[in-house]
C-alpha cells in the first residue's frame, strides 16, 4: 500500500492533478485526498485551486457538478460504475412533464442529479442550502426533485410555498427506520441524535439535529456534549473521529452504508491517474445550462 500512495503522489506532482474525495468514500481513499468534504463544497474546491485534473472520489452527479463548474479541467471520476440511484430516479422526460403540469412553478433541483436534469432545472441546491434556495424564489409553488424526504423537510422550513415532492429517494438514508434510533436513543440516553435530512420524516422527528453532512461535522465541533449517534453513511465517522478525539459516535443503524461509494479504491485512483480512462464528458449545451442552475444557487 506504501508503494501504492507513493505512485499516487508522484503522478499527482507530474499531472498537476488534485484528489478530492467525499466524506462517504473508504477511510484510506480520504486519507490520500488534497481535500474531503460534501459533494458540492468539493465541486467548488475543484474550481478554486489550479490544477490542471481533478481526480473525483465519490459518484457520478458529483464529478459531474466539477465538470460544469470546471469546463477547462480534466475531471476522473476512478470507478466509472459507481452512480447514485436517487440521481437516477428522475429523467429528463419527468422534469419536462412536471413543467407542463405545474407551468407556475419552480423547478428546484437537488445536486444529487444528472447533468441533463439540472439542465432543465431553474435552480440547484444542497442539503445545506435547500431551505434558504426555496426561500429566496418569488415563486409560490416549488417542485422539488429529486429527494422526497430532502423536498418534505424544506416544506416544514418553508410555510408560505406549497413544495411538490418528486417521489425520489436515497436507497442508503431511507433503509433507517424510527424504531432502529429509538433503541439506539434508549441506549444512549446521553448522546444527541444527529441525522441527514435525506431520512425519512419519521426518523428527522425524532433527531437533536438535521442537516448535511458538512453541517453534521460542524455541530459536533461546537457542540459540548461528548457522545452522538449519527444518522448517515458510516464513511463520516473517519472525519469525525480524527477531529474529535475526546468523544464518542455511534451509528445510527449498521444499514448506513452506500455500496456505491464504497467502490472507490486506492488501486481506482491510481489506475485513474495512470491511464486517465474515466474521464467526465459533457455536451456543451448542456454543460451551459446546468452551469446556470448551479451558478443561481451559488448567487443565492
Amino acid at each position: 500500500m506504501d508503494t501504492m500512495i507513493e505512485r499516487i503522489n508522484a503522478l499527482k506532482k507530474e499531472k498537476n492533478a488534485m484528489i478530492i474525495a467525499h466524506l462517504y468514500q473508504k477511510a484510506e481513499v480520504q486519507d490520500i485526498a488534497d481535500f474531503v468534504g460534501d459533494s458540492f463544497e468539493l465541486s467548488k474546491k475543484a474550481k478554486e485551486n489550479d490544477a490542471e485534473t481533478i481526480v473525483f472520489c465519490g459518484v457520478h452527479f458529483m464529478a459531474e457538478s466539477a465538470k460544469i463548474l470546471s469546463p477547462h479541467k480534466k475531471v476522473l471520476l476512478p470507478r466509472s460504475d459507481a452512480g447514485c440511484p436517487m440521481a437516477d430516479m428522475v429523467s429528463e422526460k419527468e422534469v419536462k412533464l412536471l413543467r407542463e403540469k405545474y407551468p407556475d412553478a419552480a423547478i428546484v433541483c437537488y445536486v444529487n442529479s444528472s447533468a441533463e436534469v439540472k439542465a432543465l432545472s431553474d435552480i440547484c441546491c444542497t442539503s445545506s442550502n435547500a431551505v434558504k434556495v426555496v426561500e429566496s424564489l418569488p415563486h409560490k409553488q416549488i417542485v422539488f426533485i429529486p429527494d422526497e424526504n430532502l423536498g418534505n423537510y424544506v416544506a416544514k422550513q418553508v410555510k408560505d410555498k406549497e413544495i411538490i415532492p418528486f417521489k425520489g429517494y436515497c436507497i442508503t438514508h431511507k433503509l433507517v427506520t424510527r424504531e432502529e434510533v429509538i433503541r439506539i436513543k434508549n441506549e444512549f440516553p446521553e448522546a444527541e441524535l444527529l441525522v441527514h435530512p435525506e431520512c425519512t420524516e419519521e426518523v428527522l422527528g425524532e433527531a437533536d439535529f438535521a442537516g448535511s453532512t458538512a453541517q453534521i461535522i460542524n455541530y459536533v465541533k461546537h457542540s459540548n456534549k461528548d457522545t452522538f449517534i449519527i444518522g448517515t453513511e458510516e464513511g463520516i465517522l473517519h472525519k469525525l473521529h480524527n477531529e474529535n478525539p475526546g468523544k464518542t459516535f455511534y451509528l445510527a443503524s449498521p444499514k448506513l452504508i452506500c455500496m456505491n461509494m464504497k467502490k472507490t479504491s486506492l488501486e481506482a485512483v491510481l489506475d485513474a491517474l495512470e491511464n486517465e480512462t474515466t474521464e467526465i464528458v459533457l455536451e456543451d449545451e448542456v454543460r451551459e445550462r446546468a452551469y446556470l442552475s448551479l451558478n443561481r444557487m451559488l448567487e443565492v
